[in-house]
């Protein structure tokens, strides 16, 4: 069985000592990462603010909690906002990101269902990381509701008071809930913050996923690997 685990990990991508996959959601599992972007960017130019959807959104609010990446994004413009202000930016933000997914819907990237599904079929343990609240629902509506053993979201994030990413706590508490040691798994993130926090956290691989072009960036945040689709990853049974 042990020799099955480690050829199943092998035709992953992944170290022979891993045993659970921690997938971030927005950008790895589904293309929702470019409808926050779009949220974001809405909601900063509603206040005169320009907001770039690439290149701010990667580099200040990407895989962090609303209100974190709203204060990141002002203090990079050097703009003073209360804590009453930004409240407001974020829950503005959720409302405009919830109109989106409504009005145009959810897609899962083929490769990441492909490697997710081939994940499970190898007995990895599975669990899904993010600061979205709005993660069952994201599931539910592409299609990838029921395939994992855990999740860690915005809503779990506020009740057990973890540190958002780019601290590791999020990641770790997916560990936990899975019963498996850092070491033993495998992060696969798209934001920096989200690599960032699987450095810091020591786990066993990081994988950066590279969906618009900073595949460097991704490694020099904390990516040991890094691949533009997680079906780069598998590898065919000898």
């Amino acid at each position: 069985m042990a020799r099955q685990t480690e050829m199943a990990a092998a035709s992953l991508g992944l170290p022979p000592t891993v045993t659970a996959c921690l997938f971030d959601l927005d950008g790895v599992l589904t293309r929702t990462a470019e409808q926050h972007a779009r949220a974001w960017k809405q909601v900063f130019e509603e206040r005169g603010i320009p907001f770039d959807a690439v290149a701010d959104y990667d580099a200040y609010v990407d895989g962090k909690p609303r209100v974190d990446g709203a204060r990141s994004f002002l203090s990079a413009r050097h703009i003073d906002a209360s804590s009453e202000v930004v409240d407001q930016i974020a829950a503005r933000k959720d409302e405009v990101f919830t109109q989106i997914i409504h009005r145009d819907g959810v897609r899962a990237y083929e490769g990441s269902v492909r490697y997710l599904k081939a994940a499970r079929k190898a007995g990895l343990r599975l669990a899904v990381v993010t600061s979205s609240k709005h993660c069952t629902q994201v599931l539910k509506a592409a299609g990838l509701d029921g395939d994992f053993d855990a999740q860690v979201d915005g809503n779990v994030i506020a009740e057990r008071h973890l540190a958002g990413k780019p601290a590791p706590d999020t990641y770790i508490e997916a560990g936990r809930m899975l019963g498996v040691a850092p070491d033993a798994a495998a992060v696969y993130e798209d934001a920096l913050a989200g690599v960032e926090a699987g450095r810091a956290g020591r786990f066993g691989l990081v994988v950066g996923v590279d969906r618009v072009g900073q595949a460097d960036a991704l490694r020099q945040h904390g990516a040991d690997v890094v691949v533009t689709d997680l079906a780069e990853l598998m590898q065919p049974r000898q």
